[in-house]
């Protein structure tokens, strides 16, 4: 891969050199957007030839160059001093950059980070860069090295450990080396009529009220950040009042409780309904098999079997709810509890019921919008969705195919969540 000289610039990965390659100009709307974004960083970098103010995105890196008193003469001063930014998207990798000699054998001085960039260059056709942040600071390298590696690869990783059983890069390439195709089933999430997202998973109630939490804790390393978020949400533990419909599948499995036997459920032709007080609500269309659950959130549902599991924890004490998630770590059976309903269904629509205005100290909880509506915090594979009204979760199955093979429980895993 083409590496870029130490003084290249983002207007410069445009192509042609420096001198030549006048950086964008935000227009209007994006300059609101940058002001809307939320900041995760700030830092100073050399970028090119001078030093830098940097500042770190959600979905962009910006920068803008320090103001120096203006050179006598220098027509080129104003444009120099105009920001530039990438996107994030265009980010395929990120790594430390240093300096190593033939003859050092330890990791060598280092010069600041080096991120890879996939950018457009003419028609169709794709071309690879490089952006150098030089800064010979060890502490605040490693802190915009790890916070850009956790946006680049995601907090969570459910489908890639339920595709291979495991969250391997080797195993993946091979997989695409060997032409292992696996079908899997999708899932559509949308609101009076309106698509909000495709997904795989979600969860309401103390999953959503978890992420939620640990979405105002960026800056804690996703480990101490879950765990914290994780105690935080049992502290406060609360069930959701909500209405629950249901198409369940023609076919049960062993050990499921299907709709028509549970005795305070409703019927609407073939929808099933239930009403109550419930601490979580999970809909799986994949196992989610993950470091802190080696049989998956969802150990009944398969890749592409047509159907989602829905979990239903309703409420209960603190106490038997620990020991409920305390199962996910080990091989017994999490849903063995009486207040725990599971079952095989094809689509699912949650009603929350609750009206109750914004709480400002519940920051895990339903949160009041500009428009005045409350929003409900929901899990989607790991990224947090709000949603002010009811979800209707659809299963597509076999909608996208994936490399990958079959799967076995990781039983082996070494990873632990240590907050329970």
């Amino acid at each position: 891969m083409p590496r870029g000289r130490r003084g290249s610039r983002v207007s410069a990965l445009e192509g042609g050199r420096e001198e030549e390659a006048a950086p964008a100009r935000l227009q209007p709307p994006a300059e609101a957007e940058a002001a809307a974004e939320r900041i995760l960083l700030r830092g100073i970098f050399e970028i090119g030839n001078g030093g830098c103010d940097v500042e770190l995105g959600e979905r962009a890196l910006r920068w803008r160059p320090i103001r120096p008193e203006r050179p006598v003469g220098d027509s080129k001063f104003d444009l120099l001093c105009k920001e530039d930014s990438i996107e994030l998207k265009d980010v395929f990798s990120v790594k430390l950059k240093r300096r190593c000699s033939f003859k050092q054998q330890r990791r060598g001085t280092l010069l600041g980070i080096t991120l890879f960039i996939c950018l457009k260059k003419e028609q169709n056709k794709l071309k690879d860069s490089t952006l150098d942040l030089i800064n010979y600071s060890e502490d605040h390298c490693n802190v915009w090295f790890r916070e850009l590696k956790k946006i680049l690869s995601g907090s969570t990783n459910v489908l890639a450990h339920s595709l291979h059983g495991i969250s391997h890069v080797v195993t993946a390439t091979l997989h695409i080396i060997m032409g292992h195709i696996q079908p899997v089933d999708v899932c559509t999430f949308s609101t009076t009529g309106k698509l909000l997202r495709f997904g795989f998973s979600a969860m309401f109630g103390f999953g959503g009220r978890t992420l939620a939490l640990a979405e105002n804790y960026r800056w804690m390393s996703p480990s101490k950040r879950r765990d914290f978020a994780v105690i935080k949400t049992l502290a406060t533990l609360k069930p959701e009042d909500c209405e629950i419909s249901f198409l369940p599948l023609n076919s049960s499995q062993d050990g499921e409780r299907m709709a028509q036997e549970s005795p305070k459920s409703g019927c609407n032709k073939q929808w099933q309904t239930i009403q109550g007080q419930f601490l979580n609500v999970s809909i799986m269309a994949i196992p989610c098999l993950c470091s802190v659950a080696p049989r998956g959130l969802a150990p009944n549902t398969r890749l592409n079997n047509g159907s989602m599991a829905l979990i239903i924890v309703r409420n209960t004490s603190r106490p038997e709810f620990i020991k409920h998630l305390k199962r996910y770590t080990s091989v017994k059976n999490q849903f063995n509890f009486p207040f725990i309903e599971t079952y095989n269904v094809e689509e699912v629509k949650v009603y929350p019921r609750n009206t109750a205005g914004y709480n400002p100290e519940e920051e895990d909880g339903p949160q009041e919008t500009a428009s005045g509506n409350t929003t409900f915090p929901w899990n989607v594979d790991g990224d947090l969705m709000e949603v002010a009204s009811e979800v209707h979760v659809r299963l597509h199955p076999g909608l996208i195919s994936f490399y990958g093979g079959s799967m076995e429980e990781v039983n082996d895993s070494k990873v632990t969540c240590n907050c329970l």
